[in-house]
This record gives structure tokens, C-alpha cells and sequence, in this order.
């Protein structure tokens, strides 16, 4: 990973947690046990705090930043999906966001809430644990039923331990020229969370 310190501020990384070494990470920035941070993300804790809380992910080119003097912080089992924006909030315990989603400064996502790809969270925002947040602005649209919260679970388990297989075994690599005799594939039927009510 790239790390910089500044005025005196140093990441801090849980020895548990998997940071991909093209992430990058600044100042005030405190990643917990058992996160997962993807390639390509930005922590900035240049102005305000930026925190993973234990089992987190952040994944594939997210940004976490915020004002000064503000936290910007992912609960407990908080799933983030890629190029997500999370800017000064709190996204709550077992909470989603989707994809290409941006959250905006003092929004609160509650606990086991889904925020849809793409949805745009404005300022300010709050709203009721286990709530649907979809559309730009985005709005509750009705509560989640235990099935998806379940499904959520199972997805953020998945990265937990996706943390635990980078740190025992991904490593730097040249590429091969050919596809090798007898290739093995990774068996992801224990991890992969099935869509409520689909096949």
C-alpha cells in the first residue's frame, strides 16, 4: 500500500486487515481487524478522521474523505461496492452501498440498510435501520426484509474472507504466456450470496 503521513498523522492498519498495495492511504486513517481495503482506493485523512471499523470492506476505486474536523466512518461489517464516494458520513453497522454510490457530508446510513448503485445521498440525510435507499436524491423506498439483510450478510462475509485469502496468499506475479495443463479454478459455491427470490 502507499501511505504518507502528515502533520504528524500516520495510518494505522490492523495486521488482520488486507490493504491492496495500490490503495492509497493518508494521515488520519484507522483501518480495523479483518477490513478489506480494493485497488485503487483513496483514504484521505488530510482534514477529517476516516474509518474502517472490524470486518469492513472498501472496494475497487472507492474515495473516503470529508471536511475538516468531520469522521467519516464505515460501522462494523459496512460492504462498500466499488467507485463508491462516501464523503463526511457514517454508513451504520451491516449496511450496503452500492456501486458508484455517493454519500455526502453528515449523512447517516443506518444500520443493515442497502443504498442502490448509483443512488446520491444528500447532506444531511437520515433515516430508519433496515431501510432501501434508491434514486438521485436518493429515498427510502421501503424496509428490507430479513431475506436480504441475509443476502447482504453473505456478500460481506465473502470479502472477510477474501481479507484472509490476500493475506495468506496473493502475491506479486509475472504473467504466464499460456493457459497451463490441468488449471485450477477458485470454488466460490460456500461464499456466494444468492439474489432473494432468484434462482
Amino acid at each position: 500500500m502507499t501511505c504518507y503521513s502528515i502533520d504528524g498523522l500516520t495510518p494505522v492498519v490492523h495486521p488482520t486487515a488486507y490493504v491492496h498495495p495500490s490503495a492509497v492511504l493518508i494521515g488520519d486513517v484507522i483501518i480495523g481487524p479483518h477490513c478489506y481495503v480494493g485497488p485503487l482506493a483513496a483514504l484521505r485523512g488530510d482534514f477529517g478522521r476516516i474509518v474502517l471499523e472490524e470486518g469492513a470492506n472498501l472496494q475497487d476505486t472507492c474515495v473516503m474523505h470529508g471536511f475538516p474536523a468531520s469522521d467519516t466512518v464505515v460501522q462494523r461489517n459496512g460492504h462498500v461496492g466499488h467507485g463508491a464516494v462516501l464523503h463526511g458520513c457514517v454508513v451504520g453497522e451491516d449496511a450496503l452501498i452500492g456501486m458508484n454510490a455517493v454519500i455526502l457530508d453528515n449523512a447517516r446510513i443506518a444500520p443493515r440498510c442497502i443504498v442502490s448503485a448509483g443512488a446520491l445521498v444528500k447532506a444531511g440525510f437520515q433515516c430508519e435501520e433496515q431501510s432501501l435507499l434508491l434514486g438521485s436524491p436518493a429515498k427510502v423506498t421501503r424496509r428490507l426484509s430479513d431475506d436480504e439483510v441475509a443476502w447482504k450478510q453473505t456478500g460481506t462475509r465473502a470479502y472477510q474472507q477474501l481479507t484472509r485469502r490476500c493475506l495468506e496468499s496473493m502475491r506479486e506475479c509475472t504473467p504466464l504466456t499460456e493457459i497451463e495443463a490441468g488449471r485450477g479454478r477458485y470454488r466460490d459455491d460456500a461464499v456466494r450470496p444468492k439474489v432473494p427470490g432468484g434462482a
